[in-house]
């Protein structure tokens, strides 16, 4: 499982489309719609619904969903500390 498919997994479910997350992502539909069937592959379920309007999470997307926001969140948190201690040595 890689961030990227975290990532995309986590914009389509707020945007609840392919096309607005993949514009969102800055990507193009095919390989965001890769990333989500890799994902749920790997899980072994399915988390969404393909309607024809867009996608809808299924309950399984719901409980990742909550992981997933935890999961970039400490990743960006990680980011800024070493940022901000490799700030401080660079200046100190």
């Amino acid at each position: 499982m890689s961030l990227t498919h975290i990532q995309s997994f986590v914009a389509v479910a707020e945007e609840c489309h392919v096309g607005r997350a993949a514009r969102r992502l800055h990507l193009t539909q095919p390989p965001l719609s890769r990333h989500i069937l890799a994902l749920e592959d790997e899980l072994g379920a399915p988390l969404f619904e393909r309607t024809g309007r867009g996608m809808r999470l299924l309950p399984a997307g719901e409980a990742f969903l909550v992981h997933a926001r935890r999961i970039l969140a400490e990743v960006d948190a990680a980011v800024h500390t070493v940022r901000g201690v490799a700030g401080n040595r660079t200046s100190g």
